[in-house]
């Protein structure tokens, strides 16, 4: 797909096309798509991973959404065309035409002469393609390489312009007819004074048109960065993106260029806003998903335009459907936090996880436990421990073999890890796969000799518990807080989500040390279901702070679980300004302020940071964090973090995830953020 002058780089371009047509395809055979034409015209099949379906999905739908509203708008005029750059092996016309809606329309489809060869020997090959393209016998007169009543495959270099509308006007496109132009996953392929030059002459040779794009956006965040790095190792740099790096740049862009309505938004807000809930709850439903993060960053990095000219009625068809509150404005930023590589942990492939859990132990020790990373140069769930150690103002790591080689740890991610005594720590939940029920509770013993001066001593042994308490394990992402009630200490284990419930609102009380389920009375207005919160333990309550609700929309709310002289109250806390709704961070609090590390939002315009909300007045200040000094990006999802009061310190450990089909990208190394500067001015 797109476009480039030198044959390599052409043939590489022309690769990302063949790869989106069998990603296409799966998406498609799994129910995400009606479309039963890209089979036929994907060549091979290979079946996708979830995460790929829903990407593919909101294209797919983005595209469509503008196409039919294109016809639906001219459906009383005599003639219009669409006019579909660089498209590959799409089976845009086939799907148009079987459903009826080209009665006055004409589509011509444009990309490189190799591929439209290709595609027409698909389609002459094919009765169910021929049959509805009719072809009239035109195909070799220049680059027109089929011919059909309504359909017109051009083998043309998009990036030579004077070629391009040589050849459009041989095949019979009409300047004084509406056009709508369509770009997908193209433009960013191509020189952009070559890419310019091709929306300017679209703007000044068609009085009456309209112009779909779908690409890429936000380059310099950490994802960005990832995401820019997959497609420069497949010879096929996105070249767009320097230029106009944002929204908001690719609009004024097509304003500048000659047209004169237009607008954007990122494939987020594109879900959320103009997909109706029915559907947007049958995708989230068509197979077992846990990629959430990865899912709401992929679609902060691509947008949907449309853009106008000429058109009466005016041509809007990202008009919201549903408004849902949005966060206005640029996040301000009330200081920057820096971050620096931990001395003395790096190259340890074990500390390069995600969705696992990291716990002081003892002073200066810590325990991280389960999550997916990378062992033995392989990507894997992780089955060993490590501890890391802190003596004499350096952190040591080692890995800590289980005693015993059985299957009771499961190899599993988004559990939680509660600290009980010197020598036991209780691990409740998570999951091996999406489709697990949820793993039973265990006990983590380990000796009360172990310290932080001597960590190879350090062994760990798992310990089964009885099943009276596995209701509240049958869960992941979920919170187990430490608090205390009339001088009893207590678990209190929150929210989360399981094989059968994609968020949950339940809690239960644990009393410690037998965990026997206690009821407790709660009152007050109870929040709304959630999971991939954070919940920390405050003046005997527990802190329940965002999280991913129901329809899968980050929350912005702020709980407080109050002891009262009979139970519990839900308290919420205002904050101001109010908090940017958030997910997959961590917390932590010191001497009155909720800390609040990194997670995933939809405020595409920077990545979350640190917040701190003083809990006394609710003033709620973010800080971005300063990585400049890291020489990779620095992702702060589905890490675990560790507050170090005496450094005022944060010791994040992993963190990352699968970054769409641009591949996995785990933290290298263990990070410190230095919090002092920020604790001391507030």
């Amino acid at each position: 797909v797109g476009s480039g002058s030198a044959v390599s780089l052409s043939r590489q371009v022309q690769g990302t096309g063949g790869s989106s047509a069998v990603s296409k395809c799966s998406a498609a055979a799994r129910g995400y798509i009606q479309d039963r034409f890209l089979r036929l015209l994907a060549g091979r099949r290979r079946r996708r991973a979830p995460l790929i379906h829903r990407g593919y999905y909101i294209r797919a739908r983005a595209i469509d959404h503008c196409v039919q509203d294109f016809l639906l708008k001219t459906q009383s005029l005599p003639r219009t065309q669409i006019l579909s750059l660089g498209a590959g092996f799409d089976s845009l016309y086939f799907r148009l035409k079987d459903m009826g809606l080209l009665h006055h329309t004409v589509v011509y489809e444009v990309d490189f002469p190799n591929v439209t060869c290709q595609k027409a020997t698909l389609i002459k090959r094919m009765k169910e393609l021929s049959a509805l393209v009719r072809d009239t016998g035109g195909e070799g007169l220049g680059a027109i390489t089929l011919s059909g009543e309504d359909y017109r495959l051009l083998g043309v270099d998009l990036s030579e312009l004077s070629e391009l509308e040589r050849t459009l006007e041989e095949a019979g496109l009409n300047n004084e007819i509406p056009t709508l132009f369509i770009a997908e996953v193209v433009l960013t392929y191509m020189e952009n004074t070559r890419s310019d030059a091709l929306i300017q002459w679209a703007a000044e040779h068609f009085p009456q048109a309209c112009f779909l794009v779908y690409e890429q956006v936000h380059p310099e965040d950490p994802f960005g960065r990832v995401m820019q790095q997959h497609f420069s190792q497949l010879n096929s740099a996105l070249r767009s993106l320097a230029q106009y790096p944002d929204c908001e740049a690719q609009r004024k862009r097509f304003l500048g260029k000659g047209w004169t309505e237009c607008s954007v938004m990122d494939m987020n807000e594109f879900f959320t806003c103009c997909v109706p809930e029915d559907e947007q709850q049958r995708v989230q439903t068509l197979e077992p998903f846990d990629e959430y993060e990865e899912w709401h960053l992929k679609c902060s990095h691509y947008f949907v335009l449309a853009a106008s000219k000429g058109m009466e009625p005016s041509w809007t068809p990202l008009l919201p459907s549903v408004t849902v509150p949005r966060h206005a404005g640029p996040v301000g930023m009330a200081g920057s936090v820096p971050a620096a590589v931990c001395a003395r942990l790096s190259g340890i492939p074990g500390l390069r996880r995600y969705g696992h859990r990291s716990v002081l132990i003892k002073p200066n020790v810590i325990l991280t436990t389960g999550g997916f990373g990378e062992e033995n140069g392989q990507h894997c769930r992780m089955r060993n421990f490590h501890v890391l150690s802190k003596h004499a103002g350096y952190w040591k790591a080692v890995c800590v073999t289980q005693n015993i080689p059985d299957k009771r740890w499961g190899e599993r991610l988004y559990h939680t890890v509660s600290c009980l005594s010197d020598t036991l720590a209780l691990v409740v939940g998570g999951r091996t796969s999406p489709l697990s029920a949820g793993l039973r509770m265990l006990w983590l013993k380990f000796p009360e000799t172990c310290n932080a001066s001597d960590p190879d001593d350090i062994a760990v042994e798992l310990v089964s518990l009885q099943p009276a308490a596995e209701a509240a394990a049958l869960r992941w992402r979920h919170s187990t807080t430490e608090m205390t009630f009339k001088g009893e200490q207590y678990l209190f284990v929150y929210g989360g989500r399981s094989a059968l419930e994609p968020v949950l609102g339940d809690w239960y009380f644990l009393h410690t040390p037998e965990l026997s389920y206690t009821a407790i009375a709660v009152e007050g207005l109870v929040p709304e279901n959630r999971h991939s919160h954070s919940a920390c333990s405050w003046e005997g309550g527990v802190l329940i702070a965002g999280g991913l609700g129901a329809a899968e929309q980050p929350l912005g709310s702020v709980f407080l679980l109050r002891e009262l002289e009979h139970g519990f109250q839900w308290q919420t806390i205002e904050t101001h300004p109010p908090l940017v709704p958030r997910y997959s961070h961590t917390a932590h609090v010191h001497e009155g302020k909720l800390l609040l590390v990194g997670g995933v939002w939809f405020h595409a315009s920077s990545s979350p940071g640190i917040t701190v909300i003083d809990l006394m007045t609710g003033l709620c200040l973010d800080y971005v964090i300063n990585a400049e000094h890291l020489e990779w990006p620095l992702m702060l999802h589905n890490h675990s973090s560790v507050f170090l009061p005496n450094e005022k310190e944060l010791l994040i450990i992993g963190g990352g995830g699968n970054c769409f089909s641009f591949g996995t990208h785990l933290n290298p190394e263990p990070v410190t953020l230095s919090l002092s500067s920020i604790l001391t001015s507030l």
